[in-house]
């Protein structure tokens, strides 16, 4: 059975929240884009389930606080394995 998009966005903000992922973990997940993602999270999500939106923009705030992290970690590793 195919989720409705309201459905769809509670079942993306349930992924996020359990396993604290990011946008990107979760569209890779679901198969879906990056985009769609984060306008079921910001704009459709919001009308389904404050409580739940509310989980989600903790989360995500916290992603994008810590990317310049994850990225800079990323740029090590890829350098590290060409020397």
């Amino acid at each position: 059975m195919i989720p409705t998009i309201e459905e769809r966005a509670v079942l993306l903000a349930e992924y996020i929240v359990e396993n604290r992922s990011t946008v990107r973990a979760a569209a890779g997940r679901f198969g879906i884009s990056k985009s769609t993602v984060h306008k079921d999270i910001t704009q459709r999500l919001p009308c389904c389930s404050e409580p739940l939106y509310r989980e989600v923009k903790q989360i995500l705030e916290q992603n994008k606080a810590e990317r310049h992290l994850r990225g800079g970690e990323a740029t090590r590793r890829k350098y590290k394995e060409l020397s």
